[in-house]
């Protein structure tokens, strides 16, 4: 194994790139047709023949040809060997494997939306400082709650869940509105028909399937289609961004190795650092800085140095600096920084240089050994030994079908998270709801039946004692006429009359005939 490779040659020596320090990152930059394409694919394929990983998006589809061997079609590759001495070259393939976030060119590569979290999302999203506090909320009240977050829709309904619970929230987090929320939702909207519904979910991607080597030792060169995501170019910034995150995050730390683990090339740089708050330029300088501990080298491509911030740009100690022009004000800004960022030369003029710079030639100066920068030096680059140019389709789909990833992401997996289980404990909390009410119905019938059967055993019993006061009357009235005499029908008395009549008659008679006799009696006595 070499301890460096060949970038070209340059005036006076030869220009290569010593493994130790290619973990100390670097600058590829340029006007556009200058050869920055050709300078990434041959150090891409040059680290994955000693082999280092490497992870690059291909902006234009011309990147994918690295998964074929070159071939004298493109006769000035030789011509440009042989110009500078290659002495070794010949064509050959890489061991390519190709992603794509829309899953069309490439295996699907995913992320779940709380690996993701919610800086990231805020700038995915363009939410301000306000709206990321209210997003900070909702991951943090997820987590609490035991809900994952792993696509969208997850996030979507635990924001309506947040806004259904504000008040709550505000006392325990801090102050969440629902305007905040209606904002973060339309943005989500937004990401998701600008393709975000494919990027997040599952299976998420495993960063150990980037780092690999094939049965020859070399390293695994993946290539992401980046030419439908640069018509999202936020998304394709803050995936990257995501990426190199995770990198740091997962990979052990392992110091100064003989050789990166990865080398991970930034296409389009500034689109990482456009209107980006200072919250996510803090995490961008971090992961720069510390990421190569973890072995992880990152270049940097970019038509226009000045678009790296100088935070940034102060850890990039190897760089290539293709030709820029000076037609702007601009331009002239850019030309004059990068000649000032060059490890002076004595020999050469940097600022009239760069304005010179044939296609295929360029500014080099790398670490040595000794980590100091080399004097900069006009360099022709070396050719890459891949096929300069893009695959056919039917070239990508036999490398994907062959791909050793073959089927691991390919389909997608939805299992019970945020969205399911508040779906499911707002179906509990209405079943309860309806049986409170049914229950609070059935008490409020059961009362009403109470109600109703008291008022009517009361009546009922009103009547059984107004009955039974009548019942004492007519007992009452009928002792009373029993003890009364009987009155005498009209038969009785006029047999009564008769008999008192002829009683009085013969009461009478017998009177005045006794009386007669006892009046004669006596007379007659006195008589005598």
């Amino acid at each position: 194994m070499a301890d460096s490779i060949f970038i070209g040659k340059g005036e006076d020596t030869p220009q290569s790139l010593v493994l130790k320090r290619a973990n100390r990152h670097g600058l590829i930059a340029g006007a556009t047709g200058t050869g920055k394409t050709v300078t990434l694919q041959g150090i891409a394929e040059s680290l994955s023949r000693e082999g280092v990983s490497v992870f690059l998006s291909d902006v234009k589809g011309d990147i994918s040809g690295m998964a074929a061997k070159g071939s004298d079609a493109a006769a000035w590759t030789g011509k440009r060997a042989a110009e500078i001495g290659m002495t070794d070259y010949d064509y050959a393939a890489n061991p390519v494997v190709f992603w794509d976030l829309f899953g069309e060119q490439g295996h699907p590569i995913r992320t779940t939306i709380s690996e993701m979290g919610p800086l990231l999302l805020a700038r995915l999203m363009g939410l301000n400082e306000t709206q990321e506090g209210v997003l900070t909320v909702a991951f943090r009240y997820a987590d609490d709650q035991g809900l994952a977050l792993l696509d969208l829709e997850d996030l979507q309904a635990m924001l309506v869940h947040c806004a259904e619970v504000a008040d709550e929230l505000s006392t325990r987090y801090g102050n969440v509105t629902k305007a905040s929320i209606g904002t973060i939702q339309r943005q989500l909207l937004t990401l998701e028909n600008q393709g975000g519904k494919f990027f997040f979910g599952e299976p998420a991607l495993d960063i150990a399937d980037l780092i690999a080597v094939d049965g020859q030792g070399r390293g695994r060169v993946n290539i992401l289609a980046a030419d439908k995501l640069m018509q999202s170019p936020r998304l394709y910034a803050t995936f990257l961004l995501w990426l190199l995150s995770e990198l740091f995050e997962t990979l052990p730390e392992i110091g100064d190795p003989p050789k990166p683990k990865l080398a991970f090339f930034f296409d389009e740089a500034h689109l990482l650092f456009d209107e980006a708050p200072d919250a996510l330029m803090d995490k961008v300088e971090q992961v720069v800085r510390l990421v190569r501990s973890k072995g992880v080298g990152v270049y940097f491509i970019s038509q226009n140095p000045i678009d790296i911030p100088e935070k940034v740009a102060g850890q990039l100690g190897n760089r290539v600096q293709h030709a820029l022009r000076a037609f702007t004000p601009r331009d002239q800004r850019a030309i004059k920084s990068a000649a000032e960022t060059f490890r002076a030369n004595p020999k050469l003029d940097v600022a009239t240089a760069i304005t010179e710079l044939k296609v295929g030639e360029a500014l080099v100066s790398l670490l040595q050994a000794d980590g100091a920068p080399s004097p900069v030096e006009r360099t022709l680059i070396a050719p890459p030994r891949s096929r300069v140019g893009a695959l056919t389709a039917d070239e990508r789909a036999t490398i994907i079908n062959a791909s050793p990833l073959a089927g691991k992401y390919d389909e997608t997996i939805d299992r019970e998270s945020a969205s399911e289980l508040l779906a499911a404990r707002a179906q509990e909390a209405v079943a309860a709801r309806d049986a409170a009410k049914a229950a609070e119905a059935q008490a409020k019938a059961d009362a009403e039946a109470a109600k109703a059967k008291a008022k009517a055993d009361a009546e009922a019993a009103k009547q059984a004692a107004a009955l039974a006061r009548e019942q004492a009357k007519a007992q009452a009235a009928q002792a009373r006429a029993a003890a009364r005499p009987q009155p005498k029908s009209a038969t009785e008395k006029v047999l009564e009359s008769a008999a008192r009549t002829a009683a009085n008659s013969l009461t009478r008679q017998i009177t005045g005939s006794l009386g007669r006799s006892l009046v004669r009696g006596l007379l007659g006595s006195l008589l005598k």
